[in-house]
């Protein structure tokens, strides 16, 4: 039930705005405006300042977001993002233990990989979902759209140069749904607090992705 209905959630939004922030209130400001502009899905990243005061901040903020975490290393980190109240988790990277100790704990998962073996590893092991990163490495939507025939089967989320523009591109070759940071929150807009302008990036971003969304069923 926890993979199904986070594949749900990922159906209905189909974009997370992933956060990586050296200030913990830059990392609020920046989760309240993409969440002002209609994206859902929030990812703070584990090494962003604060990051468990964050979370749980966020998690009592933003009620109708889903807040989670990224750039989990290991189970200590993991165990320490679901006590903050993290209810996703994602890694860089395939490792078995990390993923295994999410599923016992009843967390959605999405480790990092990059290539079939380390999809098919990552799956096999029990990831609710994978993250092909850094996918501008490898062909950006091509990429995913090649890995569709043999592995069609496994939910797939970009991250690393997906943008606002070719977002669309990502979800037509087959992901379910994409991952965005820096296109989201460009440097000049953070140093500026121009908390307007990235709510008007989000909501451009969740205008373009409109004609994927599913309702969930639940």
């Amino acid at each position: 039930m926890i993979s199904e209905n986070w594949l749900n959630e990922l159906q209905q939004h189909r974009a997370i705005a992933v956060i990586r922030a050296p200030q913990i209130e830059l990392g609020r400001r920046q989760a309240q405006a993409v969440a002002e502009g209609g994206l859902r899905i929030v990812e703070i990243t584990w090494n962003t300042d604060s990051a468990p005061a964050l979370i749980e901040q966020l998690r009592s903020e933003l009620p109708h977001c889903i807040i989670g975490t990224g750039t989990i290393l290991d189970r200590t980190a993991l165990f320490e993002a679901i006590a903050a109240g993290a209810q996703f988790a994602f890694s860089p990277h395939v490792n078995i233990p990390l993923i295994q100790a999410a599923v016992a704990a009843g967390i959605p998962i999405v480790p990092g990989a990059l290539t079939p073996t380390e999809i098919v590893t990552a799956w096999q092991a029990g990831a609710t979902c994978v993250k092909i990163f850094p996918c501008q490495a490898v062909g950006y939507a091509a990429y995913i759209k090649g890995l569709q025939g043999p592995l069609g089967q496994i939910p797939m989320i970009p991250t690393g140069g997906v943008t606002i523009d070719n977002a669309r591109e990502f979800i037509q070759a087959g992901a379910i749904a994409v991952g965005l940071a820096g296109d989201l929150f460009p440097p000049s807009l953070i140093a500026a607090q121009n908390w307007d302008a990235i709510a008007q990036r989000s909501q451009t971003l969740v205008t373009s992705l409109q004609s994927f969304r599913q309702k969930s069923s639940n």
